[in-house]
Parts: structure tokens; C-alpha cells; sequence
């Protein structure tokens, strides 16, 4: 009777040993594997940026795609069948904005639902006398901090093939899930420390306001107006605007680009500069 208790609990340890290995090991593979080589040509035809990356920040944000696309589930919807390019162009763009940062890869993401176009989305507006309204809305994409976000494949597609016109879906709604790390999508993530607040809420402060003047009076900027629409979707376009439009940011707004670069761990500019001794 002991023997077979003791042969019990040792068979229990090590199922639960193997359960907690198992996964742990196939993370690891998963991560560490190579890159495939078709993912690298779909990469070089889908997002030219890509080749302009230094090596070594390539190597790091291959890892971080495997782990990505691991992680993640993609579903098509509308009838959209889901391919490896539009998985890992999304993935790429996706972990473009946590390379070199030490954060672990949208743990809150669980799925991506892909939309071939503009797809439509139920909404539910309050009136300030209490009149409730059902409307449907056309949407490009969306981030939701259930686990879920949504593209309209042709304008990721678009975004990607143009890495210079400050116009990014999956930036735009991937930066969503970083802002909301911090608990609340305010645009204020998740910083190292505490004292970083105090000069990010300066700085996006005075830029937000700006930026809403400049959409009122019609003036051009740097950034898309629409991120005059609240602080959250100022972050997304000032995202937006710093990995694709670096020169400018730089020189028109040098104190957000600096905060942008800090929070990042990214220089653009040197893929800017890259870019130019290619041509």
C-alpha cells in the first residue's frame, strides 16, 4: 500500500512537472527557431522598411515576431481567408514598437480579426438629455482591451508599403494596447518610473493642444488632426508620425520626438538616414 502511494505521487510530479515544461520548452523553440525565409521575402515586399532596420535590431525583431505570431491568433472575417502575409506583416509592424523596449509582447492580445475593407461597427451614443441612439459606423480598426483587434487588411497593407506618409493602422492600434498597460488608455502608458509623468504629461499636454489648435484652424502638421480627437488618439498619431516621419517630428516638434525616442528605445532618424544613402 505505501509503494503504491509513493509510485502515486511520483507519477503526479512529474505530470505536473511535464505540464509546466512542456509549454515552457515549446515557447522557447517557438521564439528562438529561425526565421523562415519566405517570412523575410514577404517582409521585403509587403514593408520596405524592413531592410532598412540595422542587423541587429532585425535579428531581435525576428524573435520577437516568432513570439508574436505563437501567441497570437488571427482570424479572417467577411469571408477573408487569412494568409502568412498578412500574419506576419501585421506581427512585423505590430513588434516594431516593442524592439529594444524590455516589455513582454501585448500579453493582453490574445486575438487579431483581419477584415478584407472598412468594416461596420454597432454603436450605442447617449445624448446629454438622456436620448438614446443605435447607429452603425464604418471603421478602418480598433483596439479593445478584451484581447481583440481589428484591421481592415487593404489599409494595413497600404500603411506598410508606405512607411513615410505618417498613416499606420496597425501603430496607430497597436500603440492602443500599449497606452492601456497602464490601466487606463489615457494616452499616458505604462513608464519606468514615476517621476517620467510629470514631464510626459507636460510635453503631450502642450503638444495635444497645439495639434487641436492646428486642426481648428485648417493649419498642416506633422501629425494627422485626428489625433486632436483626445489624448489616447494623440499618442496613437504621434506614434504614427515618429517611426514614419522622424525628420519632421524631430525638427518641428523636438521635445515630443525626444520623449517618443526615450519611451521607444528607437532612433528612426537612423533609418532615415539609411534610406538616403541607399537611394
Amino acid at each position: 500500500m505505501k509503494y503504491a502511494a509513493e509510485l502515486f505521487l511520483l507519477f503526479a510530479v512529474t505530470v505536473l512537472v511535464l505540464t509546466l515544461w512542456i509549454p515552457k520548452l515549446r515557447f522557447r523553440r517557438a521564439i528562438n527557431r529561425s526565421f523562415p525565409k519566405h517570412f523575410v521575402e514577404i517582409l521585403t515586399v509587403t514593408l520596405p522598411v524592413y531592410i532598412k532596420v540595422p542587423a541587429p535590431l532585425r535579428d531581435q525583431w525576428h524573435r520577437l515576431i516568432n513570439q508574436f505570431l505563437y501567441q497570437k491568433k488571427f482570424y479572417g472575417c467577411a469571408g477573408l481567408e487569412v494568409t502568412d502575409e498578412m500574419r506576419v506583416t501585421i506581427a512585423a509592424q505590430a513588434c516594431l514598437l516593442v524592439l529594444n523596449r524590455k516589455t513582454r509582447v501585448y500579453p493582453e492580445v490574445k486575438s487579431i480579426l483581419v477584415y478584407p475593407a472598412a468594416f461596420v461597427a454597432p454603436r450605442v451614443e447617449v445624448q446629454e438629455v438622456g436620448v438614446v441612439t443605435h447607429q452603425d459606423q464604418g471603421l478602418l480598426g480598433e483596439s479593445w482591451s478584451n484581447g481583440r483587434v481589428i484591421l481592415a487588411w487593404d489599409h494595413v497593407r497600404r500603411g506598410a508599403q508606405d512607411f513615410t506618409d505618417g498613416q499606420n493602422l496597425v501603430l496607430h492600434e497597436f500603440t492602443h494596447q500599449l497606452d492601456g498597460e497602464s490601466g487606463s488608455t489615457n494616452g499616458a502608458p505604462l513608464l519606468a518610473s514615476c517621476t517620467g509623468y510629470t514631464i510626459w504629461t507636460t510635453v503631450f499636454s502642450k503638444e495635444f493642444e497645439q495639434l487641436q489648435m492646428a486642426a481648428e484652424h485648417g493649419r498642416v502638421s506633422v501629425m494627422d488632426h485626428y489625433g486632436a480627437t483626445n489624448p489616447a488618439e494623440f499618442f496613437a498619431v504621434a506614434t504614427e508620425s515618429f517611426f514614419e516621419k522622424p525628420a519632421q517630428m524631430a525638427s518641428e516638434h523636438s521635445e515630443l520626438f525626444r520623449l517618443l525616442k526615450e519611451f521607444y528605445r528607437l532612433d528612426p532618424m537612423a533609418w532615415v538616414e539609411l534610406r538616403t544613402e541607399l537611394k
